[in-house]
């Protein structure tokens, strides 16, 4: 073998360390399952989802725990995600058609109360958006978006059972299937 044959296995060998090694360090591990028992006098993502009282996008305070007993769906977003805003006429048109009297739909919007007023006031959206800012991204971890990825959609039985999560934008007939077996 000749010294220029040898240079490019070296430099070919050392690419695959140098990719094997990105990826090895960049690998994102899976989500944990979601457990839908919990221990007593634990609390689950559910449980700390009522527990909030968050502003709507005119600012007044609303205690989540109204929504305690229905099916719920629950939208997480932001006005600068594209998939976001571009489910959010389906999701409209789902909480003001038949489904939205068996299943109530909330947004949980990830922004600033300035922008998610702004984005409210210029979309005509017809179900609650809620405001939490960057502890929208911690309280969708706690319903294993490990990644903090939007959109993420959590569909949560009326007996407070996660029943599916969904990231990315939603396939509606797919949840709409999901939403059949409620």
């Amino acid at each position: 073998m000749n010294q220029k044959h040898l240079a490019a296995y070296v430099v070919v060998a050392l690419a695959f360390a140098a990719s094997g090694a990105y990826v090895g360090l960049h690998k994102q591990e899976a989500a944990p399952p979601i457990s839908t028992t919990v221990a007593p006098g634990v609390t689950g993502p559910v449980d700390d989802l009522y527990k909030q009282t968050l502003p709507d996008a005119k600012g007044a305070a609303t205690a989540l725990a109204q929504y305690k007993g229905k099916p719920l769906l629950v939208n997480f977003w932001a006005p600068w995600c594209g998939p976001c805003v571009q489910e959010m006429p389906e999701l409209s048109a789902l909480a003001a058609g038949d489904e939205g009297k068996k299943l109530q739909v909330i947004g949980i919007g990830i922004d600033s109360p300035t922008n998610i007023a702004e984005f409210s006031d210029k979309f005509k959206i017809t179900y609650p958006v809620f405001v939490a800012g960057m502890a929208g991204t911690d309280l969708s971890r706690q319903f294993g978006n490990s990644a903090g990825g939007l959109p993420y959609t959590v569909l949560i039985g009326a007996d407070g059972q996660v029943k599916k999560t969904y990231l990315g934008r939603l396939k509606f007939d797919e949840l709409r299937k999901d939403l059949a077996t409620l």
